[in-house]
């Protein structure tokens, strides 16, 4: 009789990752806050690498710090916009 062989499946149950390198990005060109969206931007570049290292615990320490920067940095950018829109109306009322 043949000898038995047999077959041994590796399933890793790997989670998904966002590492918010998109939105970074569109921070950083697009709000530009105080360097916020700068440094959120390198903590996604940092969290992709670790992803591809295979590091997901590493990878979703990054990811949960830059996405903190992106909220920051888009709830800065649009007070400021919202500001620079407001500011100048006012000081126009007062002229007329």
């Amino acid at each position: 009789p043949d000898p038995l062989t047999s077959t041994v499946i590796h399933v890793r149950s790997e989670t998904f990752v966002t590492d918010h390198v998109v939105w970074s990005l569109f921070n950083t060109l697009f709000m530009n806050s105080y360097c916020l969206d700068f440094r959120a931007f390198t903590y996604s570049m940092k969290s992709r690498d670790r992803k591809m290292v295979g590091d997901l615990t590493g990878a979703q320490a990054y990811a949960s710090t830059a996405k903190s920067l992106n909220v920051w940095a888009l709830i800065v950018g649009i007070i400021m916009t919202i500001l620079l829109i407001i500011i100048p109306i006012l000081i126009l009322q007062d002229y007329q």
